[in-house]
Formats: C-alpha cells, sequence, structure tokens
C-alpha cells in the first residue's frame, strides 16, 4: 500500500500527529547512533589543525580514558532536546508543504521537492536554533564549565544576552536550504524511481535506509560549509574569544585565509560522509517504519 493511500484515510490532524510522533522517534534514534562521531567532528569544526580519521579515534579514546564511556555522548542530551522536537517539527512541516504546494500529487513536481524540503528545514531550525547552539557550546567544552543544559542558558543570558542564543542563526538557515532541499529531493526521488521500477512490491526498510543514506551524503556535501562556519559562531565566545565579534562572511573569509577551502570550510567532511547517510539513513527508515505502524493500527482508523 502507497503511503499516499494511507495518509488518504486519516483527517489533517491525524497526520500531524502521528509525523510528529515518528518524527521525533526517528530523531532521536538516528542522532543517538552517531553521537560520539558528532561530538569529534564539532571539536574539529571549531579548532584550528587538520582532521584526519587517526586523530577523530584518539580524540575519542582520550575522552574516553579522561573522563568514561559517558563522555562520547556529551552534549547527547541537549542534542536530544533540540533534535526530538526539530526532527518532529521537520518530518511534519515536510509533508505539510507538500501537502500545501501540491507536492506529486497529480503529476511529478521536482521542483516542489526540493522547495517543500528546504522550508521544512527552515520551518524547523528557526524554532529550534538555540538548542542547536546548546549542543555546540556543550560539545566543545568541559563539564566544569557547563554543567547542564540550564547552567548553560543561564550563562549565555547573564554574560552575552540573549541576541547570542541566536548567534549564527542567519548562517543556519542558509545551510538548511540547500541541505533540507536536497535531502528530501533526493529522498523522495529515489521512492519514485523505484516505485516506477516496480509497482508491485511495497518499499522495504532496506531500501529506505539506503535511499536515506544517498540522500544524507549528497545533502551533507552540499551544505558543510555553511555548517563550519555555523560552528564557528556558535562556540568563539569559549573558544576563540577575540572572533567572537566576528560575523558569518568575516568568519568564512578567516576561515579561508588561515586554512583553505579543503582544509578549512571542509574540514572533517569525511567524517560527516561516514555518520551523515548512517544518521539520515536510520531517521528516514524509522520515520515510514513508524508512520506506516501508527497509521494502520486501529488508533486511527
Amino acid at each position: 500500500m502507497d503511503q499516499n493511500d494511507e495518509q488518504a484515510k486519516l483527517s489533517n490532524p491525524q497526520k500531524i500527529i502521528t509525523s510528529l510522533v515518528a518524527g521525533a522517534c526517528a530523531g532521536a534514534v538516528a542522532k543517538t547512533t552517531i553521537a560520539p562521531f558528532d561530538r569529534a567532528k564539532i571539536n574539529f569544526q571549531v579548532r584550528v589543525g587538520k582532521f584526519s580519521y587517526r586523530r577523530c579515534f584518539q580524540f575519542l579514546r582520550e575522552s574516553y580514558v579522561k573522563e568514561g564511556f559517558l563522555s562520547w555522548y556529551r552534549g547527547n542530551s541537549a542534542n536530544l532536546v533540540r533534535v526530538i522536537p526539530s526532527a518532529a517539527i521537520n518530518f511534519t512541516a515536510h509533508e505539510q508543504w507538500k501537502r500545501v504546494l501540491g507536492t506529486d500529487e497529480k503529476q511529478k513536481t521536482p521542483g516542489r521537492r526540493f522547495i517543500s524540503g528546504s522550508l521544512a528545514g527552515v520551518t524547523s531550525a528557526t524554532i529550534t536554533y538555540p538548542l542547536d547552539l546548546a549542543r555546540a557550546r556543550m560539545a566543545v567544552t568541559s563539564k566544569a564549565m557547563y554543567s547542564n543544559l540550564f547552567a548553560l542558558f543561564v550563562c549565555i543570558l547573564r554574560t552575552e544576552g540573549v541576541t547570542a542564543l541566536y548567534r549564527g542563526v542567519l548562517i543556519s538557515l542558509i545551510g538548511v536550504l540547500p541541505y533540507s532541499g536536497c535531502v528530501y529531493f533526493t529522498y523522495e526521488s529515489l521512492k519514485h524511481i523505484r516505485t516506477d521500477y516496480n509497482t508491485q512490491r511495497p518499499i522495504n526498510k532496506t531500501e529506505r535506509m539506503l535511499g536515506g543514506a544517498i540522500a544524507g551524503l549528497v545533502g551533507q556535501t552540499a551544505s558543510y560549509p555553511f555548517d563550519v562556519v555555523r560552528r564557528r559562531l556558535q562556540t568563539a565566545a569559549v573558544i576563540r574569544p577575540d572572533e567572537a565579534t566576528l560575523g558569518a562572511l568575516a568568519t568564512a573569509r578567516k576561515i579561508v585565509r588561515e586554512e583553505g577551502i579543503r582544509r578549512g570550510l571542509y574540514k572533517g567532511v569525511t567524517m560527516n560522509w561516514l555518520k551523515g547517510p548512517i544518521s539520515v539513513g536510520v531517521s528516514f527508515m524509522t520515520f515510514d517504519t513508524l508512520l506506516r505502524l501508527f497509521r494502520e493500527s486501529s488508533l486511527f482508523t
């Protein structure tokens, strides 16, 4: 049974509820899966120095020796506080934007696939940005500086002001447009290609995860420089106080001047090629699977 057929049985409020729950679960599972690699990547993004897998795993090993296994997941609680609502809003917004734009309803509309994906990403990122900033700060500091998420927000508000919670938001939104657009466009297009190839058999979990992995690879590559600049802006106050007043363009120019494009703006991108496809693949597979289960259950039928 096609997902459009499943959705036809439900009212729009029911679609929103099921999307929110499935999206929240998908985001939590995906981000927890790759949390250690995410922390290592952020540490390389915000510091000067060449990225390598050897140094990455050395960082993880040293963190384990000094602070224990849970150090790999430092900041993950803040990440989950952000990711759960972010993923829920993102997936739900995507379905609602598809409905509003009439994406692929009567004919294939690849342009609208990209637009609906981009708008979903912007909607989610705007609402949850302060939590993303908190995640970055906790990933690059020790527990002695910020003992928990509440302490982090209190400290930022006292020492930097409320506007600091949205430092880097513009570059984040600019980066979300190609990332979210490419991810949803690629995933939805691959689903259409697979359905056209074999209309008799439903898309299985493996195919959904593989499609999500390819979508994640495309999206991460397209938007990675924006991610690097965003992380530098978010963490400048605690890593590089002399850069705390620099804007997005000035930060980008400084990175290119001192570190170059490949070793600066794309520093750690190979880590994203490892964790990004895993995260997005797990996310889409979990979302589609749970969505089907929820919408086939007696609770909504």
